[in-house]
């Protein structure tokens, strides 16, 4: 009698502990779940996540080193509190990166993104008629994203989704200021000018979009 081969299990292993938490965490910041401001503590998180303060402790080390949050000289841990400086500062590396990446991703566009931005760009509206910030921003970030990815620029990318994560809190607080009802005017600027190919109108569209919201959490 021959043997078998042995079978391989196709299960997918779980990821580490400690980086299960520092993607829950590091999406909760970027969408804005947590508030400018807001402490984070080992024990918090380890209940949260049902995890030892190990995994906890690494996962709050990995976010600081990304500027998502900010350790002061006693320990604490909190969400930024963006300075009008800073918020500047970050809206013009908004502004610098994402009008580029959108024009090297119009050279690869083709209509199934176009629709499928369509779609997400109406799940934005939805959000904003729930009231749902943390929907908006998140609905709001992947219409950007599913553009950007077409750009095939990861090292740029990487680059825009840090200054992301360290605007998420500031986006949720621009929200509840802006007490938005319509979706973002500049996002049917930036699908128009992807159907007609205009790279000039889509970074402009890009840049005005990125920008003008920002501003109005200065003075």
């Amino acid at each position: 009698m021959t043997e078998s081969a042995p079978r391989h299990s196709t299960t997918t292993p779980e990821p580490p502990a400690h980086d299960r938490v520092y993607r829950g965490l590091r999406q909760q910041v970027m969408h804005g779940e947590l508030t400018p401001g807001q402490a984070l503590t080992l024990r918090g998180i380890g209940r949260q996540f049902g995890v030892s303060m190990t995994p906890a402790r690494e996962a709050l080390r990995r976010l600081t080193a990304e500027g998502a949050l900010s350790l002061s000289a006693s320990g604490r841990v909190t969400t930024p509190e963006l300075s009008n400086d800073r918020i500047e500062e970050l809206a013009q590396i908004r502004a610098l990166l994402e009008p580029e990446l959108a024009s090297r991703a119009l050279r690869r566009a083709h209509l199934a993104l176009i629709d499928r931005m369509e779609i997400i760009n109406e799940a934005n509206a939805r959000a904003i008629h729930r009231q749902d910030p943390v929907d908006y921003i998140r609905t709001n970030l992947e219409f950007h994203r599913t553009l950007y990815l077409r750009a095939q620029s990861p090292a740029m990318l990487g680059l825009l989704e840090t200054v992301w994560l360290q605007l998420g809190p500031t986006m949720r607080a621009l929200y509840t200021r802006l007490r938005r009802t319509t979706a973002p005017p500049h996002h049917r600027q930036i699908l128009e000018a992807l159907r007609a190919g205009d790279d000039a109108a889509l970074r402009l569209a890009l840049r005005s979009d990125v920008t003008q919201g920002l501003r109005h959490l200065q003075g």
